[in-house]
């Protein structure tokens, strides 16, 4: 697919503006340098003229209205020397030379020159296509200037020589491509649907999270179809100037009807498809509200004929979309392109993976097990960074150890190896992070603990427990969520155990635990004491003084306490789990730690045969504790 090139500027242009430098090189040199193109006598001061004229000695005098030319008597001068000086408005003048005797006369005015003339005619309408022209290329050149602010800014691509998109690109949404395979379908052979009466959708809103590959996806279905795909995004539509926006809509439709059958992808739709009554106050943005307006008439009128035209659009918050914008007849169809599962990732790292030379120790599929919740796009980033790595190891090729090393510095950020700690918080750091993972390796339902450091990495991690699932999960169990909350403190458990204090390391894990106690007695309704009801803590959000609408419903004084009863129970709770089995195992908590200290990174098999020798808490205390 290649991209349609811009029309060459007019020939008229290029000589107006050569035309337009060399006079005004000339008018500047003649306001700036007078005398470059005229000579003339020196000029003399007007008071010396005046004294002249008293004393008697000036014969001769031309009045013009720029300068007075005089002649000296010949006793007082050379014959024939003229003298200039600059006139001063003065009405005694005339009555002084008439009373010395001084012939004098009013000069004619100046005869114009062929070059003035010329001058005279052709600057004004030069200045005025300069001026144009200045203007014009402010607001963009060419087709996007003023003369058509109203244009769309879309582009368009066509079939060409270079390598074009198709679906054999795009991996691990196979669910999104076979919804749109049938827009294909209809494109190359719109007779074999019409026939029996069917209708193609108008609009296909292509809705996932940022970087799962929804443009990917819509240039995919252009490619495969051979038709032309006119992109643009939403925020090209909206300008100053209010109808501008709405002005763009109708003429990318016009240029799609020309071509149609083809397709008009418009990216990030909710710009210009927000809700109108969404502003939470009177007036609203009406240069965005017209746009809207014009699209929903245009995706209402412009299938009338046999103009086959065909909307892909992408979001990634459909919930602020207005909801005339998604009734049939307009977007009917919805594509969910949501994060790939775990043979969607393998799908995509080969895709990615064909651009780099990768060693015989390269297992994707193991890769791809360590990288749950990845989009596409983060493991084309990925591969890429694994590639970066290899190279700066003076490598030929990437290895395995590469592509861990980059999952790291995505999950946990770069190692800060400058980042000095002195022995006790090292020490410290090594009990809490075995703590964490002692505990994950208990509890039922967690990921498998792969990796312990006491490396920083990040901003603010000192070290950290890589725990990474076998397993794609959707639904977690209450038991399951207060292990997880359980893991969270364990690193705290490890310091209270250990040294008989806590410190300020734990203050991430017990936000992240809080936050997931609270959703579950409020979201999830696992609370036997307020039912399976959702809650909201807390007061409507407050804009521009009324309160806008909240999804979940306000709760009164007695039931937030309820809340807050109950979110302390939970976290106490796991608080209790850890600490029972950090002590049930205080000496492999000790060996592991001390292991730490020594070689700073634990990970691989022998990681797994030291957390193999947990023992799991007594029934009767495990009881007790989770009742």
């Amino acid at each position: 697919m290649t991209i349609k090139e811009q029309p060459k500027p007019p020939r008229f242009r290029i000589i107006a503006n050569i035309l337009l430098s060399v006079s005004g090189l000339f008018l500047l040199l003649n306001l700036f340098l007078p005398g470059l193109f005229a000579s003339g006598p020196a000029g003399v001061p007007y008071s010396l003229f005046i004294h002249q004229v008293q004393e008697g000695e000036v014969s001769r005098v031309s009045v013009g209205q720029n300068q007075i030319r005089y002649q000296l008597k010949t006793e007082n001068a050379e014959p024939g020397a003229v003298f200039v000086t600059t006139p001063i408005f003065d009405l005694e003048l005339p009555k002084l030379l008439e009373s010395k005797g001084v012939e004098f006369a009013a000069a004619p005015p100046p005869k114009n020159t062929w070059f003035t003339t010329l001058l005279g005619w052709v600057i004004p309408p030069l200045i005025f296509i300069g001026i144009w022209q200045f203007f014009i290329s402010r607001g963009g050149g060419g087709q996007q200037g003023v003369l058509s602010i109203g244009k769309s800014k879309a582009k368009v691509y066509v079939e060409g020589e270079s390598a074009k998109i198709t679906f054999a690109d795009v991996a691990g949404v196979e669910e999104a491509k076979t919804e749109l395979v049938e827009i294909v379908d209809f494109l190359k052979t719109p007779a074999r649907f019409t026939q029996i009466g069917a209708r193609i959708p108008k609009g296909v809103l292509l809705v996932g999270p940022p970087g799962t590959g929804k443009t990917l996806l819509a240039k995919a279905v252009a490619g495969e179809a051979g038709v032309p795909f006119f992109s643009i995004s939403g925020s090209e539509f909206v300008e100053l100037f209010v109808g501008v926006g709405s002005s763009r809509v109708r003429d990318l439709f016009e240029q799609a009807k020309k071509q149609a059958p083809c397709i008009v992808f418009i990216d990030e739709l909710d710009a210009i498809g927000k809700s109108r009554s969404s502003n939470g106050f009177y007036g609203g943005n009406d240069e965005r509200e017209q746009t809207l307006n014009q699209l929903l008439t245009e995706m209402d009128g412009f299938a009338a004929g046999d103009a086959t035209v065909i909307v892909l659009a992408a979001t990634n918050r459909p919930e602020s979309l207005d909801p005339a914008l998604l009734r049939p007849g307009r977007f009917d169809r919805q594509v969910l392109v949501d994060r790939p599962d775990l043979s969607g990732r393998e799908a995509i790292l080969k895709i990615h993976a064909q651009k780099v030379k990768l060693g015989d120790d390269v297992n994707l599929k193991a890769i791809a097990t360590r990288t749950p919740g990845f989009a596409g796009a983060d493991l084309a980033n990925l591969v890429n960074e694994a590639a970066l790595l290899a190279a700066r190891n003076q490598r030929q090729t990437v290895a395995q150890e590469d592509f861990a090393e980059a999952i790291e510095r995505v999950v946990a950020g770069l190692e800060k190896k400058s980042r000095v700690m002195n022995d006790t918080e090292k020490k410290i750091v090594a009990y809490h992070e075995v703590g964490h993972a002692m505990v994950g390796a208990l509890i039922p339902g967690s990921g498998r603990v792969e990796k312990i450091s006491i490396i920083p990495r990040g901003m603010a991690a000192l070290g950290y427990t890589l725990q990474l699932p076998t397993e794609d999960r959707f639904l977690m169990n209450e038991e399951e969520l207060r292990g997880q909350i359980a893991t969270l403190l364990g690193g705290r458990s490890a310091e209270e155990i250990v040294f008989g204090s806590i410190t300020t390391g734990a203050s991430n894990d017990l936000q992240r635990a809080t936050d997931l106690a609270e959703r579950m007695v409020t979201t999830y309704g696992m609370s036997k004491v307020l039912g399976p009801l959702a809650y909201q803590q807390g007061q409507p959000a407050m804009f521009l003084g009324n309160g806008a609408p909240n999804p979940r419903r306000a709760v009164s004084e007695d039931t937030a306490k309820a809340i807050d009863s109950e979110v302390k129970e939970i976290v106490e709770k796991a608080h209790e789990q850890a600490l029972q089995i950090l002590k049930q195992n205080r000496d492999l908590l000790e060996a592991i730690a001390t292991q730490l200290l020594e070689t700073e990174v634990i990970e691989g098999e022998k990681l797994h045969s030291l957390l193999s020798q947990i023992q799991p808490v007594d029934k009767a205390t495990a009881g007790s504790v989770a009742s």
